[in-house]
């Protein structure tokens, strides 16, 4: 009986894990392309992915910022242009004055969205 119990466990638990490393290292390879102001490779992966940026956005922290004031801390501005172009207007507006620190070239984008 406790063989039973025991092995959907270990399988349910295993899942788990694997999941949860598979999404870290998903997030680790945006903030790299992000980082490293490489849209083609960005766009790229998220399509073999099958994931959008607006519905990776809300959740996705690199370095502890969202992946517009990662871009623009890091000088990406052409991955800051691309995630501009993605996000609803709304999300963009409210990044604004965060954007104001960081890039000036980023915070026209954004105002022109």
């Amino acid at each position: 009986m406790k063989k039973l119990l025991i092995l959907p466990l270990l399988i349910t638990t295993s899942l788990m894990t694997a999941t949860s490393a598979y999404a870290d290292n998903l997030s680790l390879r945006i903030c790299e392309y992000v980082q490293a102001n490489d849209k083609s490779r960005l766009r790229s992966f998220l399509k073999q992915n099958n994931l959008k940026i607006r519905n990776i956005y809300d959740e996705l922290r690199c370095n502890g910022d969202n992946l517009l004031i990662f871009s623009a801390k890091s000088n990406a501005l052409e991955v800051g242009e691309y995630i501009i172009g993605k996000l609803p207007a709304d999300k963009v507006k409210a990044e604004i004055d965060n954007l104001s620190q960081y890039s000036a070239h980023l915070t026209e984008e954004a105002k022109a969205r």
